[in-house]
């Protein structure tokens, strides 16, 4: 019957293979489990109601890709929107976000979902990625992996702001401090020998040690699951619908969008873009199957409620709150989202000034709307500039004929 469904001997696979493609995707982008709680959780979000939502969102997902589509590709939430929710649109005005509030920010999400949908069904998807040039949206991928990777450098104390300037170094003698130093060299090595599910492993071992250490305090291992009922369609629309808001809308739909594009083709080919089911792809996995294996993981991960409290704990240190934990997580899905600076034109002026623009502006305004309104007005402005005006089109692939 699988083989029937899902083809498996035409795609010269087996159910063994499946299922250990399906374990690697999991183990690979597991680590979503106990970082979004931590990340939206400073929105003033229920930690474990972000967990629940996290992995029945992801299970959902995941297993309409592999009974409908049939891919072996899993869907989760990307970091790119969850640091623009939690710190540009819901993050308050004092630390440079909007202070729109999480309710209004899930809102804007919700209606950047439901564009996003509309112009699948109709076809006009594609155009609207196909009319940005293509360095910027490398750029983009890789200004939104700095910003990442500067939140953990801050949230592992290796950072901090410094009067006068943007930030320093921070303690690095302090011991939660050396903590995230050893988990993220931890991660690293674990990568570098190519270890599945290597920036798990380094969460939970740098969770083990601040456990051992006495920064955080040891909730267990598994648990039921949380109650959803703390963010469950608590969503404001109404507010979401402000004039205020279309450039947010506006940002998180493109998010969307250049996370799926960049999803399909990574796992396609191999490269590119930051892709856990690439990993999986790796292990062997052909089939929808694999997709139906790591959504069932999903669905065992609600019971891990206890690990991703304990990942979230805050430790004081001086006047910040340190997050040890999950900060070589961020560090490290920074670095990977860097990838895509070597498929910038560097060679062509226009897109390479823009792109840095773009790459550069969100972490220094702390802002990915800034940066890719920084990287569009300077890519226009420079192709008039240097009289191929005519070539950025509105919906044309301009990023292909301006060469």
């Amino acid at each position: 019957m699988l083989d029937r469904f899902f083809h498996l001997r035409a795609r010269r696979t087996s159910l063994r293979t499946e299922i250990l493609g399906g374990v690697t995707t999991f183990v690979t982008l597991s680590y979503v489990v106990f970082v979004q709680p931590a990340v939206l959780a400073t929105t003033g979000m229920e930690p474990g109601a972000v967990l629940v939502a996290t992995c029945l969102a992801s299970a959902f997902a995941t297993l309409l890709m592999g009974l409908w589509a049939r891919y072996p590709i899993a869907v989760a939430p990307a970091m790119g929107h969850n640091f623009y929710f939690a710190f540009t649109v819901a993050g308050p005005v004092a630390a440079g976000g909007l202070g729109y509030g999480w309710q209004v920010a899930l809102g804007a999400n919700c209606l950047a979902g439901i564009a996003f949908l509309v112009l699948s069904l109709v076809g006009l998807r594609e155009r609207r990625i196909d009319a940005i040039p293509d360095s910027l949206k490398h750029a983009i991928a890789a200004g939104i992996g700095l910003l990442i990777a500067l939140v953990g450098f801050e949230w592992a104390g290796i950072v901090r702001p410094v009067p006068g300037t943007i930030i320093g170094l921070g303690r690095l003698a302090a011991p939660p401090t050396l903590v995230a130093i050893g988990g993220t060299l931890l991660t690293a090595a674990l990568l570098a020998r190519r270890a599945p599910g290597a920036i798990v492993i380094g969460t939970l071992a740098t969770g083990l040690a601040a456990g051992l250490a006495g920064f955080v305090r040891f909730h267990g291992i598994l648990a039921p699951p949380p109650s959803l009922a703390p963010t469950f369609a608590r969503l404001d629309l109404g507010a979401a619908l402000w004039p205020d808001l279309v450039h947010v809308v506006f940002v998180l739909f493109f998010l969307g969008l250049f996370d799926t594009v960049g999803t399909l083709v990574g796992v396609a080919e191999q490269a590119g873009f930051l892709v856990e089911s690439a990993a999986g792809v790796q292990a062997g996995a052909r089939t929808g199957l694999a997709s139906v294996v790591t959504a069932g993981l999903f669905l065992v991960a609600l019971f891990c409620a206890p690990l991703a409290r304990m990942a979230g704990q805050g430790v004081p240190v001086g006047d910040a709150t340190l997050h040890p934990i999950v900060a070589p997580a961020l560090i490290m899905v920074g670095s990977f989202m860097m990838r895509s600076v070597a498929r910038i034109d560097l060679a062509d002026p226009p897109a390479a000034v823009a792109s840095f623009l773009t790459l550069v502006t969100m972490p220094f305004a702390f802002s990915i709307t800034e940066g890719i309104a920084f990287g569009f007005i300077a890519y226009a402005a420079l192709m008039l500039a240097a009289g191929r005006g005519r070539k950025c089109t509105p919906c044309s692939t301009c990023s292909r004929r301006s060469s």
